[in-house]
């Protein structure tokens, strides 16, 4: 029987699998050539000591003892072409993910995607970036693969009871993403190598009798009776089907509006803003590792603080460590920020979302916009921020301590993101409640991070999009919506996730369901 043991080292030894086994050879009493294999299960870092150390779950195999390698393979997936239509709307995670799970057992999806395909956005990407043009349907939110494909790539999620992680994860593995997803507490694929795996999911959903149809964004739901009869596209065409899943991601307001102006039922959600700060990875690193350098044995070092003020959270969202801020705004006159890391965390700089808890009461300003009115505040907010930073695709920043303490700061230094920035006092950009527990807050997050709360730090606004503004309520058990039947509300863009692992498995939960239906 092969021996599994929980341990702690140091990460020279999590690195060396020599050195890796010659520590096990002492923990289990065997020579280290008695060690035939080692299997890492789980790996962690522990870095609440002054000396990081590494945790892992290991499985030994010694001389003897059958030892095969895991191979990661697709499901066994049939043609569908000629099956039963079902049409999800939106290629991010939850569409994508919908679309495999369609077919596996035995359903047609036709994905409409309002942007391009992936290699396609990057053109787009470059114009928001260098000429500070948006581009509606596509860009770091809209195409192919969704928001999430040219932000980062996180696969870390809380919410084990919604589903299945490991089958997602196994299921990236399978289409190319590194096993170590399926053992690292915080799985990273990165924006450099995600879309080569989004590209081979969808050439998979074409293969075997899918529909993928780009630069197709959704102008209408046909509906009779309170049943979907189907949609139409923008360029004037008709699509049947009486089941729809709606992935369209929490940046799309048109479908929103859409939604509203037939009077489908849809509520107002709670959300957090706030701004995306950015520190010297290696402030970041000596901050959380307490030393000076972290060799090279150790990555980037990531941080994770919630704190509660004036009654409200407020806490790091999507912290990137080696990474950058990209504009995510998804039309013109507006600013958005996000963040990103490459596979490699290989970047000069950290950043984190910096966002607080909203609560419906504070959209009544926006009261006459009903359950759009938490997602007229945030426009609003984002819309002040390109005034404020000329009108261009640069954004409203200030140095950490200048922003405590109300002082425009004097100069702002480069930064990772692309389109420039410009000094402006932050208070302006959000109404005086959220500014004054952004600086109460900061002031908390220094003294628990000890050099955390510093001029060295830049702050970005506005962090807008960390969750959808609106919900699209659906029921419990059935997952359609609870007044249009055959609709199917799904992902983030619904309420009903909160990021890459999450909306898969909110997609592929709405397929087999449908699926379920259409049996009786």
């Amino acid at each position: 029987m092969p021996h599994e043991l929980l341990l702690q080292v140091t990460p020279e030894i999590a690195a060396n699998e020599l050195l890796l086994k010659e520590y096990l050879s002492k923990q289990i009493k065997v020579a280290v050539n008695e060690i035939q294999h080692v299997s890492i299960l789980k790996r962690s870092i522990d870095a609440r000591q002054k000396s990081v150390k590494i945790n892992l779950k290991v499985l030994i195999f010694l001389k003897g003892e059958t030892f095969q390698e895991t191979k990661f393979q697709l499901p066994d997936y049939k043609n569908v072409s000629n099956a039963q239509e079902v049409i999800v709307v939106g290629a991010g995670p939850a569409g994508l993910f919908a679309a495999l799970q369609l077919i596996e057992v035995g359903l047609k999806p036709i994905v409409i995607e309002r942007g391009k395909d992936v290699r396609g956005r990057r053109r787009d990407l470059k114009a928001i970036n260098v000429d500070h043009v948006v581009n509606e349907d596509s860009n770091y939110c809209f195409g192919e693969g969704g928001a999430g494909t040219y932000s980062d790539g996180k696969l870390y999620t809380r919410s084990k009871k919604r589903g299945d992680v490991t089958r997602i994860l196994e299921l990236f593995v399978a289409f190319g993403a590194t096993p170590d997803i399926l053992i690292d507490a915080h799985p990273h694929i990165g924006t450099n190598k995600l879309p080569q795996i989004i590209q081979d999911i969808r050439e998979k959903i074409i293969e075997f009798g899918g529909q993928v149809l780009f630069e197709t964004r959704l102008t209408d739901i046909l509906i009779k009776n309170n049943e979907v009869q189907g949609i139409v596209t923008q360029k004037g065409d008709t699509i049947l089907a009486n089941k729809i899943i709606l992935a369209t991601g929490h940046s799309a307001r048109d479908i929103y509006e859409l939604l509203d102006k037939k009077e489908v039922f849809i509520e107002a959600k709670p959300f957090a803003l706030g701004v995306r700060a950015e520190h010297p990875q290696s402030l970041i690193d000596s901050i959380q590792y307490s030393c000076d350098y972290r060799g090279e044995h150790l990555p980037p070092a990531p941080y994770s603080i919630v704190k509660q003020v004036n009654g409200r959270g407020m806490y790091s969202f999507c912290m990137c460590p080696g990474g950058v801020i990209a504009p995510c705004a998804t039309s013109p006159g507006e600013v958005v920020t996000n963040g990103w890391s490459p596979s490699k965390r290989d970047q000069i700089t950290a950043n984190s979302g910096i966002v607080i808890e909203l609560k419906l009461e504070d959209f009544k300003p926006f009261a006459k916009f009903g359950a759009l009115a938490g997602m007229e505040f945030q426009k609003n907010i984002e819309q002040k921020a390109w005034h404020l930073a000329g009108e261009s695709q640069k954004v409203p920043a200030q140095r950490m301590i200048d922003f405590t303490q109300n002082r425009v700061s004097a100069d702002i230094p480069k930064t990772s993101y692309v389109p420039g920035t410009t000094s402006v006092e932050m208070g302006q950009v959000f109404p005086g409640f959220l500014s004054q527990i952004l600086r109460e807050g900061f002031t908390e997050f220094g003294k628990s991070m000890r050099g955390y709360l510093t001029n060295e730090a830049i702050l970005h606004a506005p962090e807008s999009r960390t969750s959808s503004p609106v919900r699209i309520p659906r029921d419990l058990y059935s997952y359609e919506h609870l007044q249009i039947k055959g609709l199917y509300p799904c992902g983030e863009g619904a309420g009903y996730a909160g990021g890459i692992i999450s909306a898969a498995i909110d997609g592929e939960k709405c397929a087999l369901i449908i699926a379920e239906v259409l049996k009786k």
